[in-house]
């Protein structure tokens, strides 16, 4: 099969998140059948699985997602939105970018190497149903757990999402900023408009904090990422009546953090600035990933001319954009970075790459992996 063909095929599976809708059970099979093993690491709703061909290091693993987002109004669709389907040079389809386009170069690299094998070094796979939810922790940190308990660790991992902007080759993603989220409720005392003095508006009590937490300057930066930043997310508090001072109010907010800060660090700041309001809400915090960075190293430089080699392009080095499953795959210590596909149309109606696109990227792949293991053995 061509990358059309197995593009077309992964389309087919209405596969959103978190549900894999059988798009790994064809996939594994596929991959069985080149010779490849497959160990199925499901942790439901979560599918997962992990392919791998040759025992040598250095083992090259590439790791990505079968689940995709819901596909919003159909209507809007200039196709069914689980038929790949050609528009001029575009083809359109429910996850073709972000990111069964890569899944379809990664099935298509994997037949290069099984007509070919490999004289040295390991190719392995490692696909999750659960990047785009919020069972992300059932899905990529549960395989990496289980193959560290076999013994089996990656040297390095190519992470196959949508990193270019214009052209495919224009950006490797060499880390992401950290995430912190924080969901926080404060307690007032709901009362009646015209007795204030009677009521506690909880609204009030936490707009100087706000424009405290809104004001900071968390950190300057450094030379591979931008300056820390705080964002409202979500904010209720009363809508009973127009008449009625609410009694409690809801806030969630995120923190993107770089590696200048921990989260522990900002979650003592954050309190700081409420005790010194008086004010004791209960936050419930959660950590989604902390900062990573491969700034340089084999990886790294395998990639750049593995770019340069099939299209001419001089990638530019990012942690721009939101978070990925490589945020659980550096901190056990092998380099990472991501790569993949045009990300113009991601998470949008008439999602959409080019069958040229996804050939090239297959050329890319096919030379990173021979950049990898020839560089490591020297």
């Amino acid at each position: 099969m061509n990358e059309h063909e197995l593009l077309q095929k992964l389309v087919s599976f209405p596969s959103i998140t978190p549900h894999d809708a059988g798009c790994q059970e064809w996939m594994r099979q596929y991959l069985s059948d080149l010779g490849f093993t497959c160990i199925a690491f499901d942790n439901p709703p979560v599918a997962n699985f992990y392919a791998f061909m040759g025992t040598s290091a250095p083992l090259v693993v590439f790791a990505g997602h079968t689940d995709v987002v819901p596909v919003g109004d159909t209507a809007s669709w200039q196709s069914p939105p689980f038929e790949l389907t050609a528009h001029g040079d575009k083809l359109i389809g429910r996850g073709c970018a972000d990111m069964k386009g890569s899944i379809a170069s990664f099935l298509s690299l994997a037949q290069r190497f099984a007509k070919n094998p490999l004289k040295q070094g390991s190719l392995g796979f490692l696909i999750t149903s659960g990047e785009e939810g919020d069972d992300f922790e059932k899905g990529t940190p549960h395989v990496m757990d289980a193959l560290k308990a076999r013994g089996i660790k990656p040297d390095y991992c190519i992470v196959g999402e949508p990193s270019c902007h214009q052209t495919l080759g224009d950006t490797i993603k060499i880390g992401r900023r950290g995430s912190l989220t924080a969901k926080l409720t404060l307690l007032g005392k709901q009362g009646h408009v015209a007795y204030p003095h009677l009521a506690i508006n909880p609204i009030h009590q936490i707009s100087d904090v706000l424009y405290k937490l809104c004001q900071t300057t968390w950190d300057e930066g450094n030379e591979f990422f931008p300056p820390t930043t705080f964002q409202v997310t979500h904010i209720h508090s009363g809508g009973h009546a127009t008449n009625i001072i609410p009694g409690l109010l809801n806030l969630d907010f995120a923190f993107r953090f770089s590696t200048e800060l921990k989260p522990d660090m900002i979650i003592s700041k954050v309190e700081q600035y409420f005790n010194e309001a008086n004010l004791t809400p209960s936050i419930t915090w959660r950590v989604n990933g902390l900062p990573f960075l491969t700034a340089k190293g084999l990886l790294v430089e395998s990639a750049i001319h593995a770019i340069q080699t099939c299209t001419g392009i001089t990638p530019t080095l990012s942690t721009t954009g939101g978070t990925s499953d490589a945020r659980f795959i550096a901190p056990h210590g092998i380099e990472v970075i991501e790569f993949g596909l045009i990300n113009e149309s991601i998470h949008q109606v008439n999602e959409w790459t080019t069958e040229g696109d996804l050939i090239k990227l297959t050329e890319i792949y096919y030379q990173l992996v021979q950049e990898v293991i020839d560089r490591h053995a020297n």
